[in-house]
């Protein structure tokens, strides 16, 4: 038996604090469906804003291919949706799990995954003009033939420099799946890793594949995300699966694991469970698990939710050492039933971290939520609803949602929904949010 080499277990600094009576406000705008010229489904969306600029752009899968709009006037109205260059399927192929990012510049990329010719794997979008016009800057194209990929997360560091992780197999034929009627696929076996490459022009050319995850090619780890913090260092986020019977690399179940790179990606710390105590990921679940924030005094924030027999619910924990230790798990939704809770977290002002989720917890289906945390006072408020309306819990609503922060208390989320009159198809719907703190 060869399974995921975890490392070092985190030591637990101390617990979080105890709920804080509500303090904090929220002032929502109304939700904006801003993919509705796009007939036919469109979900799992991505987000990315650009403070100097008032931009907020949005990527996700639909519009025959992926799909764009961006708006200049910080959330409030969106251009009309586009379809990324590179992104229709060509000849049977496909592409889905977009991610996005900007650069210093202003620059904003998109990379998207593909499969094409008995390939899989990212390709980069640019655009040099606020999201008014894209380009295809080039693609990280594998070592391998017949190659296994899968999720990509996309980041751009101080200098310029693009930061790319995604899921990476030699051998398609090694992976197998597990498709429920209203989710995307998951994974029961397969030579699943986490890698990350960087370009330094723009995303022409790619450096060759660094593993984070140790045990290549048979790490058992997938959806990674990653943040360059201002020194250059890379923090990621993976979840790590427990590998059994090589070779056919069953996946049981899964942590979240933190690791570290000062090198510019060349080698990786031991990874450090977090929040172990919160329980485990199944591989049947169908969502990316697993989200990371940087806080302006360093801190960091991440999220990831674990499935039971009979439960599920999403957790936060933090880290004010560089990852190297990380706060006992706090649970973020107050339901633990057994629907999904896709988690996302974003930093606000210093020791302040906004988490999303999207759920179908409420039995009229899928709403899109909001709570703020302190890491002196605990929570600032109970869960709040974004959404108005609920999505149809049968249609998938993809495997992300958008969440990002305009300012430190302006935020803008946008998340994909079926919604009456046209309950079985999706659309991405968009909504700002002002927060009053304590």
């Amino acid at each position: 038996m060869v399974g995921l080499c975890a490392g070092a277990t985190a030591l637990v600094l101390t617990a979080a604090p105890a709920l804080a009576a509500p303090a904090s406000s929220y002032a929502i705008g109304t939700p904006t469906n801003i993919s509705g010229a796009c007939a036919g489904q469109n979900a799992e969306t991505i987000q990315a804003v650009d403070p100097a600029v008032n931009g907020v752009y949005d990527a996700w899968i639909g519009c025959k291919g992926i799909g764009f709009a961006g708006s200049l006037d910080g959330g409030t109205t969106f251009a009309a949706p586009v379809t990324l260059p590179g992104s229709v399927g060509q000849k049977g192929g496909r592409t889905w799990d977009p991610a996005i990012t900007v650069a210093p510049n202003g620059t904003v990329y998109v990379a998207f995954m593909v499969s094409r010719s008995g390939l899989t794997y990212p390709v980069v979008d640019v655009s040099t003009d606020h999201g008014a016009t894209f380009k295809t800057a080039g693609a990280v194209v594998p070592p391998d033939s017949n190659n296994w990929g899968d999720r990509d997360f996309i980041t751009v560091g101080p200098d310029g420099t693009l930061y790319l992780t995604w899921d990476y197999g030699p051998s398609a034929a090694a992976v197998t799946t597990v498709c429920p009627p209203s989710g995307s696929c998951a994974f029961a076996t397969g030579d699943v890793n986490a890698v990350l490459q960087k370009s330094t022009d723009g995303g022409r050319t790619w450096s060759p594949m660094s593993h984070i995850s140790p045990g290549y090619p048979n790490s058992g780890a997938d959806s990674a995300p990653v943040i360059v913090e201002p020194d250059g260092s890379i923090d990621v986020l993976y979840q790590g699966y427990v590998v059994t019977n090589v070779p056919t690399d069953n996946l049981t179940v899964a942590y979240t694991y933190a690791t570290r790179s000062t090198d510019g990606g060349a080698t990786w710390s031991p990874p450090v469970r977090v929040g172990g105590d919160a329980g485990t990921m199944n591989n049947t679940e169908w969502w990316i698990d697993g989200s990371e924030a940087l806080g302006p005094d360093g801190t960091l924030y991440a999220t990831w939710d674990t499935q039971g027999p009979n439960t599920d619910t999403g957790w936060l924990s933090y880290s004010q050492d560089h990852g190297a230790t990380w706060t006992a798990p706090v649970q973020v939704p107050a339901d633990t039933l057994n629907v999904p809770h896709v988690m996302q977290v974003v930093a606000g002002p210093p020791g302040i971290a906004y988490v999303g989720w999207l759920s179908s917890s409420d039995p009229r289906g899928y709403a899109q939520y909001l709570r703020t945390f302190s890491t002196t006072r605990g929570w600032l408020s109970a869960p709040v609803q974004v959404s108005r309306d609920f999505g149809t819990g049968t249609v998938w609503p993809g495997d992300t949602f958008g969440f990002s922060a305009l300012s430190p208390t302006r935020l803008v989320l946008a998340w994909g929904s079926a919604v009456a009159p046209s309950a079985s198809t999706d659309n991405i719907w968009a909504a700002t949010v002002g927060v009053s703190l304590p």
